[in-house]
């Protein structure tokens, strides 16, 4: 397949055909497709069209049970394993606050609904899987031994479309405007200064028309400095010696997904840094981070400190905060262990 060629659904289903031990993500970046087109091929074989309405989804997800919400972008892949429960949904955004899944879902972003079947030897998994409209991955439901089956088929034909087609139409997703140009220094801060609340950071941001990362650069290391790379590997291993709980964002076009505990099990695999706990698995890609930071925002409540890692178009994989409860100040612990990680240029790590 050349760049120019799209290939046709029966040529991707050869392909992933040849090669059944590689990732269906790599499989599609080999073809120079979307995700989305790669598991539309399949639509009669494997995989069955349903509306990809995100609101649709949150009416009837908690009868499945116990599942595993997966969300990503293109470096971290955050799992939760757990029951969707208190869901409070809107047109513009739709919140899951369940004791292991917690979800800010945006549903506009979402385009395309797939309910797969993933035959593996003789297991058969089921997955409900949606795509925004460039076809990239937002969010999916994996079914667990002790999900509710039933409910799934129940759920599939009632969200069945008529279109069961096995070519999907990409749209371009608008890029934001531009907001990386410069802002006045004591401006920045003023504002900076003021903050409440950290909800209240991306309104600041838009107010003043400048980007996260050249906010960070600019404000001051009294609010932020740089971190060596392998700083996000290195808070991981400290909190689980010392059992602090953490938050851990991924975000994606379509939705933000969120750990809220103590880590236990935290492992390196070649270019990935990994936690695999009972309820909770995290897949970090070293490799993609191209700069991190440590971060300071006023509240009511005094300061709060994120770890904040960004990849090389200055998009954040991930992001990091010590837990804490609303009205109390953040933990000691957590900012003492943000606080000894090593800066830019000073870390001696191999």
């Amino acid at each position: 397949m050349t760049d120019e060629t799209r290939p046709a659904p029966a040529e991707i289903r050869a392909f992933r055909a040849e090669n059944p031990q590689m990732r269906e993500r790599d499989i599609a970046s080999r073809l120079n497709i979307s995700e989305a087109a790669l598991v539309a091929a399949e639509v009669g074989i494997s995989a069955t069209r349903i509306d990809a309405s995100a609101l649709k989804l949150l009416e009837r997800v908690a009868e499945l049970g116990e599942v595993m919400a997966l969300s990503r972008n293109e470096s971290a892949v955050h799992e939760k394993i757990g029951i969707f429960e208190n869901i409070k949904m809107g047109m513009q955004s739709a919140i899951v606050l369940g004791e292991n899944i917690d979800l800010r879902i945006f549903p506009t972003r979402w385009a395309h609904g797939f309910a797969v079947t993933k035959k593996i030897g003789d297991d058969e998994r089921l997955s409900l899987q949606y795509f925004d409209k460039a076809g990239k991955a937002v969010h999916k439901v994996h079914l667990r031994p002790n999900s509710n089956v039933e409910a799934y088929r129940s759920i599939i034909a009632d969200l069945k479309l008529d279109d069961q087609s096995q070519e999907i139409v990409e749209a371009e997703i608008s890029a934001s405007e531009d907001e990386s140009g410069d802002v006045d220094r004591d401006e920045l801060r003023a504002n900076w200064s003021k903050l409440t609340d950290t909800h209240e950071f991306f309104g600041m941001l838009k107010r003043l028309k400048i980007g996260r990362q050249a906010a960070l650069r600019t404000v001051g290391d009294d609010y932020a400095w740089k971190l060596d790379n392998m700083a996000t590997a290195e808070m991981m291993n400290a909190c689980v010696r010392a059992g602090l709980p953490i938050m851990c964002f991924v975000a994606n076009n379509g939705i933000v997904q969120i750990h809220s505990g103590p880590i236990f099990t935290v492992q390196a695999m070649g270019p990935w840094i990994n936690i695999m706990d009972p309820t909770f698995h995290l897949h970090l890609r070293q490799d993609h981070i191209a700069e991190t930071w440590a971060v300071r925002k006023p509240t009511k409540d005094g300061h709060v400190t994120s770890l904040e890692a960004y990849d090389a178009n200055g998009e954040m994989i991930i992001q990091f905060f010590g837990k804490r409860k609303e009205g109390f100040d953040e933990r000691t612990d957590w900012r003492e262990i943000i606080e000894s990680l090593p800066k830019a240029g000073t870390s001696i790590a191999a």
